[in-house]
């Protein structure tokens, strides 16, 4: 008996920093959109807490208990007075240290099969709850479909989508660490005055519309000039995906993956080959936005 949920990837439309905050974090006016690039957790009864993973980018993922989907058992076990006897397998397809929440979405998507094959029936603020404690991104993997994450990222109000957004990700050959773009962040305002996060009305109104025109002239990523900084080669990505003929680009969160926002499915497939051909990506991903968050695919 096991329990699978699908849970997606994230694209961030715009995600404005604002300064560091005593507790290291940064205040964020972050707009979220899930996208159709799935892991897939499976939760199965066993002695112990154990992990396992296969897909793009397995041996990169810890198998231990600092793994998030882990962590995300172990707390929901927690707060339920259970021991976290089960076994985790994440199913990659979500890129790896990619600034698309991958592992956020581990965590969400073990959170909702382990309280589906335990029974518990949690409620979803709890869930949210325990998935704010686990991480920024995290609580935007449970619910998936469009919001705008405040505080740092966690608290998030539900916004509409108007449309079908269409969108090529190239997938850079290496991995950022969000800390370490959120430090060369910092680095790089030292001396000057970070101002208050605050979301575009212009991109929340291309949004409700479904126009992605308007949509493409509104995105920005503030960590964007961080992630250049650290990873100089993705400029050579974006310029050439920009050349194919996407309607914009931009790092999705703190990268390395960028991401380009195109017509429509035919447009996809054109800039997903010639990024491919330019040599400035390991892999190019098709997928269109909205979709759902976790969701039970199998199981109970």
């Amino acid at each position: 008996m096991s329990v699978t949920v699908r849970v997606p990837a994230k694209v961030n439309v715009q995600l404005a920093v604002g300064g560091a905050r005593p507790d290291g974090f940064h205040d964020l006016a972050n707009v979220f959109l899930a996208v159709g690039l799935y892991d897939e957790v499976t939760a199965t009864p066993a002695d112990g807490l154990g992990v396992t993973c296969s897909g793009p980018g397995a041996d990169q993922v810890p198998l231990d208990r600092t793994n998030l989907a882990a962590r995300a058992a172990l707390a929901l076990a927690a707060r339920h007075g259970l021991d976290a006897a089960v076994h985790l397998h994440i199913a990659k397809d979500i890129p790896v240290a990619g600034g698309m929440a991958g592992g956020s979405a581990d965590a969400a998507g073990a959170l909702v099969a382990c309280d589906a094959l335990w029974g518990l029936n949690t409620s979803r603020d709890e869930l949210l709850d325990i998935c704010a404690a686990l991480g920024s991104d995290v609580p935007f993997s449970l619910v998936g479909g469009a919001a705008l994450g405040t505080g740092r990222g966690e608290r998030l109000t539900s916004l509409d989508v108007g449309g079908t957004f269409h969108w090529v990700f190239a997938v850079a050959d290496g991995g950022l660490s969000t800390p370490a773009v959120y430090r060369e962040f910092d680095r790089l305002a030292e001396g000057t005055t970070v101002p208050q996060p605050l979301a575009s009305q212009e991109l929340l109104d291309a949004l409700a519309k479904g126009d992605a025109t308007a949509l493409a002239g509104a995105l920005s990523n503030d960590l964007q000039p961080a992630a250049l900084s650290l990873f100089p080669s993705l400029a050579d990505t974006l310029a050439a995906g920009r050349a194919a003929g996407a309607l914009a680009g931009l790092v999705s969160g703190s990268g390395p993956t960028t991401a380009f926002l195109v017509r429509d499915a035919e447009s996809a497939a054109e800039v997903a080959e010639s990024l491919l051909a330019s040599g400035t990506c390991r892999t190019a991903r098709t997928a269109t936005s909205p979709a759902q968050g976790a969701t039970v695919v199998r199981g109970r």
